[in-house]
C-alpha cells in the first residue's frame, strides 16, 4: 500500500511542528492508508530519514505554500534516498482552498467582509515564488472580495512595515505558528493593523487538499522512479 509522507518546513515550536501531525493524522484516517509527518529541518523525522527508511512507495506531500529551494532542492534530493517508488507532489500553494482557509480566519479575528488586507508571507529569494506569492494574493481577494497587497518577512519583496496601513486587517500566509507566525503578529501591528488573524493551520479544508494531492499522485499509473508535479 502506497504510503503518504507530508513535508513540513519545521520549527523549533511544538505547536508548529503539531499541524503537520494533525493534518497528517486527519489523511491517514480518511483515506486509510499509512502515513507519516516529516520536515525539511529544526525538527524529526526528517523527510531524509524517512524516505531512506522507507519499506514501500510513497506519495509525498509538501506543506509548503509556494515554490522556492526547498521544493526544486531538498525535496527531490530526500525522496531519492528512498529504494521504493516515489511521487513528489508540488507545493501545497497557491490554491482556491488555502483563500478559503485564510477567509474563515480573518473572519473569526475580526475582519470585516471587503476590509483591507495585507497578506503577509515568509518570502523567498526564488524569484519562482513571486508569482506563486502574486496568485495566492489574487485568491484571497477573490475569496475576501476586497483589496489585498502582499507583504513578504523575507527575500524578496515588500516588507510589513512598507505595506501596512493603520486600520487594515492581516492574513498571514503560513500553515502553522513559529518564529514567522509572531514577526507577522509583531511587524504587522507595530505598522497599524487593526487585525491579525491566525495562521491557516490545521484547518479542515487543507487537510482535504492534501487528501486530494495524494490521491491524484498515487493514481498516475505505476509509481515509477522519483518524478515531480
Amino acid at each position: 500500500m502506497t504510503t503518504l509522507v507530508t513535508v513540513a518546513h519545521g520549527t523549533r515550536h511544538t505547536s508548529g511542528n503539531d499541524v503537520a501531525r494533525a493534518l497528517t493524522t486527519r489523511c491517514a484516517q480518511s483515506l486509510e492508508v499509512p502515513a507519516v509527518a516529516s520536515y525539511v529541518e529544526l525538527c524529526e523525522p526528517s523527510l531524509a530519514s524517512v524516505m531512506a527508511s522507507a519499506t514501500a512507495s510513497s506519495v509525498v506531500v509538501p506543506l509548503l505554500l509556494s515554490t522556492g529551494f526547498h521544493v526544486s532542492q531538498d525535496l527531490p534530493a530526500a525522496a531519492a534516498r528512498s529504494a521504493y517508488p516515489v511521487r513528489l507532489a508540488p507545493a501545497l500553494g497557491p490554491d482556491p482552498v488555502l483563500a478559503v482557509a485564510q477567509a474563515e480566519r480573518l473572519v473569526e479575528a475580526g475582519a470585516r467582509p471587503g476590509q483591507a488586507v495585507v497578506m503577509v508571507a515568509a518570502g523567498s529569494t526564488d524569484p519562482a515564488a513571486d508569482a506563486d506569492l502574486e496568485r495566492a494574493t489574487a485568491l484571497l481577494a477573490d475569496m475576501w472580495a476586497g483589496t489585498v497587497e502582499l507583504a513578504t518577512l523575507s527575500g524578496r519583496g515588500r516588507r510589513p512595515a512598507e505595506v501596512v496601513r493603520r486600520g487594515v486587517a492581516v492574513s498571514p500566509y503560513l500553515l502553522a505558528p513559529g518564529h514567522f507566525s509572531r514577526r507577522a503578529r509583531t511587524e504587522s501591528l507595530a505598522a497599524g493593523a487593526r487585525v491579525v488573524a491566525d495562521v491557516i493551520g490545521a484547518h479542515p479544508l487543507v487537510a482535504d487538499l492534501v487528501a486530494c494531492r495524494f490521491i491524484a499522485h498515487a493514481a498516475t499509473g505505476h509509481l515509477g522512479a522519483l518524478s515531480g508535479p
